[in-house]
């Protein structure tokens, strides 16, 4: 992805360019935010929020044009994570007596880059890009948004503006499981055998074609509903979790590679023996209690019981030969190259459930919070995307 960037960037298509500041003329924007955790009543549309400027050389500001929401929306506007998220935003403590109201949510954008700073030589303005910002950044639910350059790439030129948002959290969070930390790539998946648990979410769909697209098999779990969505996007073998005992269905399958857990719970309990032993096999969750131990213990408990857990957890499942990790979402404008190539290529497409206009975002979480949505949902903030 780094090489890309640099033959991009050799080639001439995105010069140097100096600092911008931001129009003068311009200090608000319409945006939806919250002014205190809750649920969705604490949903606010004002025209009045600040208006983004380059603070430091790598940033750039986007004209948001979609936007999908993802569970980490509802989570954070019912206060989850603000211990561990308050802390990344002000880690010295310089603001006294600020907050973090007014508050936007959203994670994925997908626009058209209108500032560059100093340090950005690889866009320009008028540039379509996408990005997942992080959820310690003010959020995409607004006409315009600002973001690191490293955070940042260049939309797939197949997928309009509505399709793409709906790809970047889920897929650098996919990404962050079953690459960066499960070290799964191109070159080492043929014919591993993969299981995937909650393969009908946004996260289980991304990672079901990229499995494929790097020719692993591919065991997906989800409802009898999901099933024909999940088979269409390469599923080799479908289970539904709800015509029986799922672990025993499991367990009358071959032993597995790979297991990426959307679920948690009590899943944790039986998956890890559905892999095989003294091979190298991982178990890869993205539920963890990291910010819950924040929340409820404090900074440094949070961290210390956070260190406890996760380490004991490890050793056990070494010493019975399988290997257990924990995997975040990771920002990364360099993955978003890497998952764009796969996307013009055919590989991987956005699933979308339902597409909603930006006067219609609080309708858009009540969506979300209903569940068993099949595929993302995704907001217009410019229609006729």
């Amino acid at each position: 992805a780094a090489t890309g960037r640099a033959l991009r960037w050799a080639s001439g298509r995105a010069p140097a360019r100096g600092l911008r500041a931001s129009p003068r003329a311009r200090t608000a924007m319409p945006s939806w935010v919250i002014d205190r955790y809750g649920s969705n009543e604490v949903l606010r549309f004002t025209r009045d929020m600040m208006f983004p400027i380059i603070h430091f050389p790598n940033e750039v500001i986007i004209k948001v044009h979609a936007v999908s929401l993802n569970p980490i929306d509802l989570s954070m506007r019912s206060g989850y994570g603000a211990t561990a998220l308050n802390m990344k935003r002000d880690p010295l403590k310089l603001k006294t007596g600020e907050t973090e109201f007014p508050l936007t949510l959203g994670r994925d954008v997908s626009g058209v880059v209108m500032e560059c700073g100093l340090g950005v030589s690889y866009f320009k303005p008028g540039d379509e890009v996408w990005a997942a910002i992080p959820p310690w950044k003010q959020g995409t639910l607004s006409e315009f948004v600002v973001a690191s350059g490293n955070e940042v790439s260049f939309k797939p030129k197949c997928l309009s503006h509505t399709e793409a948002a709906a790809l970047p959290y889920v897929g650098l969070t996919a990404w962050s499981a079953l690459n960066q930390v499960g070290g799964l790539n191109q070159s080492n998946c043929s014919g591993k055998r993969v299981l995937i648990l909650g393969a009908s979410g946004g996260v289980g769909t991304f990672a079901v074609q990229l499995m494929k697209a790097w020719d692993a098999h591919v065991t997906a779990v989800c409802s009898h509903d999901a099933s024909t969505l999940v088979k269409k996007l390469g599923a080799d073998d479908v289970i539904d979790y709800k015509s029986g005992n799922l672990e025993k269905q499991l367990k009358t399958l071959p032993l597995f590679d790979f297991i990426l857990d959307n679920v948690g719970g009590s899943t944790e309990k039986w998956a890890l023996d559905l892999l095989k032993k003294w091979s190298g096999a991982t178990y890869v969750t993205l539920v963890t209690p990291f910010l819950i131990n924040m929340d409820k213990l404090g900074v440094a408990d949070g961290m210390l019981q956070t260190g406890v857990t996760v380490g004991s957890k490890t050793l056990k499942h070494l010493l019975k030969g399988v290997h257990y990790r924990w995997a975040f979402f990771m920002p990364s404008g360099p993955s978003l190259d890497e998952i764009a190539e796969l996307v013009d290529s055919g590989k991987i497409q956005p699933v979308i459930d339902e597409v909603f206009s930006f006067s219609e975002v609080p309708k858009a979480f009540l969506k979300l919070e209903g569940g068993h949505a099949r595929g993302k949902t995704v907001i217009n903030v410019i229609s006729r995307q």
